[in-house]
């Protein structure tokens, strides 16, 4: 009888301790997830700032740059000496791509809002990440097209006979450069933004 009460007992143990095991398990991986869940959320709700930062860069530049408009104090009637963004085609393309990045950013706010609430959402993240970078490269593309043509304002180029207009047009000349600089602000946030969608994409 003894025998046969140690053989009852023996899988009534293994079957409680099993039971006392699963549950343990679950609550582990549910733990994991919901980390992994509030890890993406932060980034998410950075990305949300950053976004709303490369906006405020991005229409500032544009702002800027279609502003840029001087005019000399000595003219006569039939010269007068001005300068604006819109007698440079490069300058005007910075303006125009500069409005486009701003709208885009604008129109990205609500995929980045869905992101915030499904974290572990991989769809709308890849999105952003491809779009991100395309609109990436038109950013860099303005901003740099436009440094060129600013250094060429500021100092000038021998070879070609390009005098430094700086000198007499200092207000535009001013303008021009701090629209460059916000654009590669702007830059510099959507390369963070590209960064930080490729981490919360990454598995944990």
């Amino acid at each position: 009888m003894k025998h046969e009460a140690t053989i009852i007992d023996v899988p009534a143990e293994s079957s409680s301790a099993m039971k006392g095991k699963a549950p343990l398990i679950g609550v582990a991986r549910d733990h994991t997830a919901t980390g992994s869940g509030g890890y993406k959320r932060g980034l998410a709700i950075f990305d949300f700032l950053l976004r709303l930062a490369a906006i405020v860069a991005a229409l500032a530049a544009a702002a800027t740059m279609g502003t840029s408009d001087e005019t000399l104090p000595f003219f006569t009637q039939f010269l007068q000496f001005e300068a604006s963004y819109d007698d440079l085609p490069t300058f005007q393309f910075f303006v125009i791509a500069m409005a486009l990045v701003g709208g885009y950013l604008v129109l990205s706010l609500p995929i980045s809002v869905v992101t915030i609430l499904r974290p572990l959402a991989t769809a709308p993240r890849l999105l952003l990440l491809v779009l991100d970078t395309g609109v990436l490269a038109l950013n860099m593309a303005a901003a740099s097209s436009a440094a060129a043509i600013s250094y060429l304002a500021h100092s000038g180029n021998q070879n070609t006979n390009w005098l430094p207009i700086c000198q007499q047009f200092g207000d535009f000349c001013q303008k021009s450069s701090g629209a460059v600089v916000s654009a590669f602000v702007s830059a510099v946030f959507f390369i963070i933004l590209v960064v930080i969608s490729g981490v919360a994409l990454k598995r944990h």
